[in-house]
């Protein structure tokens, strides 16, 4: 998930979170859209806008505008291949979107030839490289532009598919239009395909409301997403917007997702992303011709506004309401600055007592303490807080931090769907929840905690991470995104050598764990990073 960009430490901003000496690069195979609203053109706006190189493979050229497609005309055979190859032999891709084929024998033609390239280009790239399908069918005019197509030749190959209503409906002709109907189809499509599937809501009505726009995001292939996630089904559901100019809009959320996935992403991630970087394009887009105007190219998302609500589906009653209601957690008392977190009762009361005001307590249980201890451990955390009136989280153990009035709990995100958040919240409970990435941030936001942890920020030993490092570029981005909302914490291979680049991001704290056993003394440590966290405040 992290940016592949060389960041001064002290020098983040928006001009440097561009300067990649190599941009990802992204293939759009598609159909040219004369009119520049969608197809090749959309897609090229969309790739340079968010910082990566694209290459095109041309499947039809169209005469259209915004309110008509006059013509649509097939390239042949030869140069569709002669396309493909010539950038196989000298820019392999790190990611593959493809929206308009003209005719199923093109597409029986790309089939074939993705079957011996990816291969060839996992074995050049050393990664997977991810297929974004897009069975784009009808103009946004409502013009046909390709129809009848099979697009199980492409089962095995495609990573995510993003068919709106009426293509999921073409594609799965049993899918029903009730909640559970679209679901069991989305889901029947996801298996036959062998890929992740994103049925858009849009504004066709999947999963119908007046005034939210939900799509469906069936995960199924573990490769490139988030391990916790894996396996899951969520609804994404964002403000539907007034804005009559949105032509364009699912060519530019499948080409953003590959923009996202080419630069390191997880799916989850890329996602999200991509469909706050369509809301943002479509609430900022203009007319331009008679028709519909295209989306707005308006750089990284920035605004936590733009980002859809995420709620899983485990039964038929989740399909019922579409938005997340918020829990209330207290704010915090004390700012967090340094925020040691310990596994040992000893160190946390020696903390306290040289004067950290917020520290957690982290106890595990596989590292064989039994339940008595657990809970006396526990019990005199808790004491020892109220006593130095300090802010002391009690990680995952949210049963016995309520049964003896902690201040506060943390838990991770394995923990956020399984703990009883309303009755914590009942409770008077502050609440820090662990994130790693957006989609896991925008899940801990919208339950309004006390604050959320970034990370894992750099690489670390002191625990088994299921993602990559963030770094730098996303920390800064993670900080903006809730600056006005909810404080921040970074975690994650934090010592004093990376503390004052960690501090320009943003972030309202950090949380240390091996950097406290560096010094002389806990003690020691933890008023030398206090100290250079301090510096330069209240001058």
């Amino acid at each position: 998930m992290t940016l592949r960009l060389n960041v001064p430490p002290n020098d983040l901003d928006e001009s440097l979170l561009a300067a990649s000496s190599t941009p990802a690069i992204v293939w759009t195979i598609a159909g040219s859209d004369s009119g520049g609203g969608a197809g090749i053109q959309a897609d090229l706006a969309t790739l340079q806008d968010l910082q990566c190189h694209g290459c095109t493979v041309i499947t039809a050229i169209t005469a259209q505008n915004s309110v008509a497609v006059d013509k649509v005309t097939p390239v042949d055979e030869s140069t569709l291949l002669a396309q493909l190859n010539a950038l196989l032999s000298d820019l392999p891709p790190d990611a593959i979107k493809m929206g308009m084929v003209a005719n199923q024998a093109q597409l029986m033609i790309i089939a074939k030839w993705l079957t011996t390239a990816l291969s060839e280009l996992e074995l050049r790239k050393g990664k997977p490289i991810p297929l974004i399908v897009d069975p784009v069918m009808v103009a946004s005019c409502g013009e046909p532009l390709a129809s009848n197509l099979d697009y199980s030749v492409l089962s095995g190959l495609v990573t995510l598919l993003t068919p709106n209503a009426d293509e999921l409906a073409f594609m799965n002709s049993d899918a029903a239009r009730d909640g559970a109907g679209i679901v069991a189809a989305t889901t029947d499509l996801a298996k036959h395909l062998d890929c992740n599937v994103l049925a858009k809501g849009g504004d066709k009505g999947l999963l119908w409301h007046p005034h939210v726009a939900t799509d469906l995001f069936i995960c199924l292939q573990a490769a490139g997403v988030c391990p916790l996630h894996q396996g899951q089904a969520f609804m994404l559901s964002s403000r539907r917007s007034t804005n009559p100019n949105h032509h364009g809009s699912g060519c530019t959320l499948s080409t953003a997702i590959a923009a996202m996935l080419a630069q390191g992403f997880v799916m989850h991630d890329a996602i999200l992303l991509a469909k706050a970087y369509v809301s943002q394009g479509i609430a900022q887009a203009e007319q331009i011709g008679q028709g519909a105007g295209p989306l707005a190219r308006t750089g990284w998302p920035k605004d936590m506004a733009y980002f859809a609500e995420i709620k899983r589906i485990e039964s038929d009653d989740d399909l019922s309401k579409v938005e997340v209601s918020p829990f209330i957690f207290p704010r915090l008392r004390l700012p967090l600055g340094v925020y040691p977190v310990v596994d040992c009762l000893t160190q946390l009361a020696r903390l306290l007592h040289c004067g950290a005001t917020t520290v957690q307590l982290r106890l595990k249980v596989e590292s064989g303490i039994d339940a008595q201890r657990l809970e006396t451990e526990i019990c005199a955390a808790i004491a020892l807080g109220r006593r130095y009136q300090a802010q002391v989280f009690i990680n995952d153990h949210w049963q016995l931090a309520l049964k003896h009035g902690a201040y506060g709990v943390h838990l991770g995100q394995e923990d956020l769907h399984d703990a009883d958040l309303a009755l914590i919240a009942a409770h008077g409970l502050a609440l820090g929840v662990s994130s790693h990435g957006y989609f896991e941030l925008k899940l801990a936001a919208q339950f309004k905690p006390s604050y959320v942890a970034l990370g894992h920020i750099f690489a670390t030993t002191t625990k088994q991470m299921p993602s990559l490092p963030q770094g730098l570029v996303n920390l800064t981005r993670y900080a903006a995104l809730l600056a006005e909302d909810l404080p921040t914490v970074a975690i994650g291979g934090i010592d004093a050598t990376r503390l004052q680049s960690v501090k320009v991001t943003g972030v309202d704290g950090i949380a240390v764990v091996r950097a406290l056993k560096e010094g002389l003394s806990v003690e020691s440590a933890y008023h030398a990073l206090h100290a250079a966290w301090e510096e330069g405040y209240g001058a």
